[in-house]
């Protein structure tokens, strides 16, 4: 299902089963697994998201950024991909989000972490290094709890 007011760029790839919300923008070399939900007003810029990752409103998922199946990425949480400002040249850097990793509602990612397997990163979090698998990380700069 793809809402008539999102934009599917010619070239994407979308996995059967997979919804598409309003005013969400999918760029041409975005690949989608099947059976996800992609929340309204979402950008997916050219990026690989795996099987049943649900992301939920107000996301951007920036080139670089791979997200693997079962992944939840909360309201409004915050992807990046570029470690310096453009004023200061570029400094792309690749981030990943493990298998069954949850990244809860307005948390920031910063480029170059790994975020691992079931995971849990809390409500408005800012994650400025890797996360090993089942952790739990909160707080700013996030740290673990348990």
């Amino acid at each position: 299902m793809i809402h008539k007011t999102a934009v599917v760029d010619k070239g994407a790839e979308i996995g059967k089963g997979t919804e598409i919300w309003h005013f969400t923008h999918i760029r041409e070399k975005a690949r989608i697994g099947k059976d996800c939900i992609i929340g309204q007003n979402c950008y997916i810029e050219n990026v690989s998201i795996g099987d049943k990752v649900h992301i939920q409103n107000n996301v951007s998922v920036y080139d670089l950024v791979t997200l693997e199946d079962e992944v939840f990425v909360g309201p409004s949480a915050v992807f990046t991909n570029d470690h310096k400002p453009p004023s200061y040249g570029k400094e792309w850097r690749p981030t990943l989000i493990k298998k069954g990793a949850s990244i809860g509602a307005n948390a920031t990612i910063v480029c170059g972490v790994t975020i691992g397997e079931k995971a849990m990163i809390g409500a408005g979090a800012v994650v400025t290094h890797d996360v090993p698998a089942g952790e739990v990380w909160v707080g700013v700069p996030a740290r673990r709890i348990k």
